[in-house]
């Protein structure tokens, strides 16, 4: 059972391998037709949409044996409850890393040089030519770049950012080996507090849950530097959002750049209200070669687990 659209080709892929039921509307299932399907299918194959909670995998029964996520996060998968039914979880990890970080990157340049608002103004008719004093941004280089969690993606960012001049300091459960530091030039900072303080431009990329939820909360947002801008393309819960926008409408922070929501797909209205923040509609791994190779490793998972092999992508340890 697949929840979502895939491409054609994926789809057209798995219709050949496999006794496949696509979702040919691409609306989101509600809970209970989640439970249903989950009772109705060996493998189901959600998405970041798809909140699979453990109540829903003690519903679906002894048939559902493989829970294979198109998308490298699981945060939306009540893992342990899957672990107690035995059932396998595997994912699409490194597909989107280079997409995302891409996307970050335009981000990280478009809002300091206030790039949205200056787009918008042109397109409303607004501008009524060049002034040496108009539109002022922030040039990038020499300012800091904090980056909070230096996985893949961040690694990914601190690369990019690097040919641009930006000084990168960087926070992670554990620092990254001193070569690696030296590759990008960056400085481990071991408190998030501090890191957070010193940033001119801050970007997201730690995994969503309990420990992190609100990790950038109120009085870090307060203790930023005034004009500091503010980079999420991870997870929506990540940020205080009320903080945030407060922050924003205030002046505090001089911008923000978000492709992810708490209550997605709704946006809050006071965000869309605001001049200097880039907004996006969740697109970080939104090209073609990406969902095309996440839909290669997706079915590669399921003909693993199907010929009686563990997959390559499995996200929980210690199966035999």
């Amino acid at each position: 059972m697949v929840t979502r659209r895939l491409l054609p080709e994926t789809e057209a892929r798995m219709a050949e391998l496999f006794d496949t039921q696509l979702n040919p509307d691409d609306r989101p299932l509600t809970r209970n037709a989640l439970i249903a399907a989950m009772r109705d299918a060996d493998v189901i194959v959600p998405t970041v949409t798809d909140r699979i909670e453990a109540e829903m995998i003690g519903a679906a029964g002894e048939r559902l044996r493989l829970i294979a996520n198109y998308g490298a996060g699981t945060d939306h998968i009540a893992l342990s409850a899957a672990r107690a039914s035995r059932i396998l979880v595997t994912n699409t990890p490194s597909v989107f890393t280079d997409d995302t970080a891409d996307l970050t990157m335009a981000m990280i340049i478009s809002v300091p040089r206030r790039l949205p608002e200056s787009g918008r103004l042109l397109q409303t008719g607004g501008w009524n030519g060049w002034k040496p004093s108009a539109l002022l941004g922030a040039s990038l280089g020499s300012k800091r770049l904090a980056i909070l969690g230096m996985g893949r993606i961040g690694q990914a960012v601190a690369h990019r950012a690097r040919a641009f001049g930006l000084e990168i300091v960087y926070h992670n459960r554990h620092p990254l080996s001193a070569a690696i530091e030296n590759m990008f030039g960056a400085r481990y900072e071991p408190d998030i507090d501090r890191l957070v303080a010193q940033a001119d431009i801050l970007t997201l990329h730690c995994p969503a849950g309990r420990e992190t939820h609100h990790v950038l909360d109120a009085a870090r947002i307060a203790a930023m530097k005034p004009g500091a801008v503010v980079i999420n393309t991870g997870r929506g819960d990540l940020i205080d959002e009320d903080a945030l926008i407060a922050a924003l409408e205030s002046g505090h922070l001089s911008g923000a750049g978000l492709d992810v929501y708490p209550r997605e797909p709704d946006v809050n209205p006071r965000l869309l209200a605001l001049p200097n923040v880039m907004l996006m509609p969740h697109i970080g791994s939104a090209t073609r070669e990406g969902r095309t190779t996440a839909g290669e490793r997706l079915i590669a998972n399921i003909r693993f687990w199907a010929d009686g092999h563990l997959p390559r992508d499995q996200v929980l340890d210690g199966w035999a």
